[in-house]
């Protein structure tokens, strides 16, 4: 059979698609290798969300294109959020394309590369909600930390965002079928459980009428093997007083909530389709810190939405002074066709929101230096993930520090640990926002 090389894009709901992908066709007798230029046969599962992403997914194509009319791999299957929301086009724009398959057409991903092997130009668009969101997946991550999708899909309908048009509506997976996943990957040596959706605290609302994701982590807490779990993408709306308890009470769940707020200003917000305003959302974060002492924070914002002017900006700046964020990313707006923002009039130039979300950046950066003189002398656990030849030292992540995202925590050891190993860690210094320490014994 075929070897077959994957480029996943994206989010890490993307990439458990991918896996899933990649445990298809080894069912099915391909071999896989880590290379996409070095396979009979590359699949990009690309990502659609926002242009630049769009742009990143498009210029993988054309580079794997290039090498197919080399001669130097075969065959080109394209899927994921893109060939969901472009469809037709891909194959029409770049003609080295044998295959595309919308996300509905995942779990065939086998047929699609045998018909491109084959020479058969494919494409298939079932409904997106065929998606499965359930079965075996080959980890493509570090053996000791994996994604844990629980939902897929979003009801929220923000109006910048093309996420309901691609993925379709919010559907939970059932809980009995996470924790049985959970345990495959704590069997074959998962530490570190980072829990995913596009909404995560919306989870089971609609497979059981209410919000069960504290039920949920308090099962997941009970898995041997499982040492570390970390919930992303919280919605401000849902973030209750028992799932904060959830997370302060359980000694597994790290302290650490990833609160994706886009904004603060309550005009910008309302266009955003979302809820709040800068006091709101102030006395939320004191909340979340009250009940969660010593907890670290994560969000995203988003500068230069439609209508954003100079006052509105000030107040998104002020709050970042305010709010304290120990993580935290800004990005421009990004204008995406068939959104309800996209129409918007007050469009704002594109130099000044890419200014001012550099600017934002620049804020977070000096919060997080700060964040980091607060760590110097203090000893941390952390979860080693390899040992850095050039700098010669080993690294790995601290529980404030989700994977792909984060810093990461350098430091020397007399010995050398193991990956997926948890150590202590004297921190001693920081370096453009990475712990720097030393192993104790």
């Amino acid at each position: 059979m075929a070897t077959v090389g994957f480029v996943s894009l994206g989010c890490a709901k993307n990439r458990v698609d991918a896996e899933m992908m990649m445990y298809k066709l080894r069912e099915a007798g391909h071999r896989l290798i880590e290379d996409a230029a070095m396979a009979d046969v590359a699949v990009i599962n690309t990502c659609g969300f926002i242009e630049s992403a769009k742009q990143e997914s498009i210029n993988e194509i054309l580079e794997l294109a290039q090498l197919k009319k080399e001669g130097r791999i075969k065959a080109i299957v394209v899927t994921g959020c893109l060939a969901e929301r472009y469809r037709e086009e891909i194959r029409r724009e770049i003609g080295e394309v044998d295959a595309v398959i919308g996300i509905g057409k995942n779990a065939d991903i086998a047929e699609a590369v045998d018909a491109a092997l084959a020479g058969r130009p494919y494409e298939a668009f079932p409904d997106k909600l065929s998606l499965p969101l359930d079965g075996g997946r080959v980890q493509s991550t570090e053996q000791h930390w994996a994604y844990l999708r629980i939902a897929d899909g979003c009801d929220n309908c923000c109006t910048y965002c093309a996420i309901p048009l691609i993925r379709g509506r919010f559907r939970s997976r059932r809980m009995e079928n996470i924790i049985e996943e959970a345990e495959r990957l704590a069997h074959n040596g998962v530490k570190e459980l980072n829990v995913i959706a596009q909404d995560t605290t919306r989870y089971g609302e609609d497979l059981y009428g209410e919000l069960k994701l504290p039920q949920l982590l308090r099962r997941l807490c009970r898995i041997d093997g499982i040492r570390w779990i970390r919930v992303l993408y919280c919605y401000p709306d849902r973030l209750t007083d028992e799932l904060l308890d959830t997370i302060r009470e359980e000694e597994k769940i790290v302290n650490y909530i990833d609160l994706p707020l886009q904004h603060c200003d309550g005009r910008i917000l309302g266009l955003m389709n979302r809820r709040g305003n800068k006091e709101r959302l102030l006395s939320l974060l004191s909340h979340i810190r009250e009940r969660i002492p010593g907890v670290v924070l994560r969000s995203t914002l988003i500068a230069g939405f439609p209508t954003e002017g100079d006052e509105e900006f000030e107040q998104l700046s002020d709050f970042v002074r305010q709010a304290g964020f120990e993580r935290l990313g800004c990005f421009a707006y990004s204008q995406e066709e068939n959104t309800p923002a996209a129409l918007m009039d007050g469009q704002v130039d594109e130099e000044l929101k890419e200014h001012r979300a550099a600017l934002i950046n620049e804020q977070a950066a000096i919060r997080m230096n700060a964040f980091c003189e607060e760590m110097i002398g203090q000893v941390v656990e952390v979860l080693v993930d390899g040992f850095d030849r050039y700098a010669e030292c080993c690294y790995g992540r601290s529980r404030f520090d989700a994977p792909e995202v984060d810093p990461c925590v350098f430091f020397t050891a007399e010995r050398r640990p193991r990956p997926g190993e948890i150590v202590r860690v004297k921190i001693t210094d920081h370096i453009d926002c990475d712990l720097t320490g030393e192993m104790l014994c």
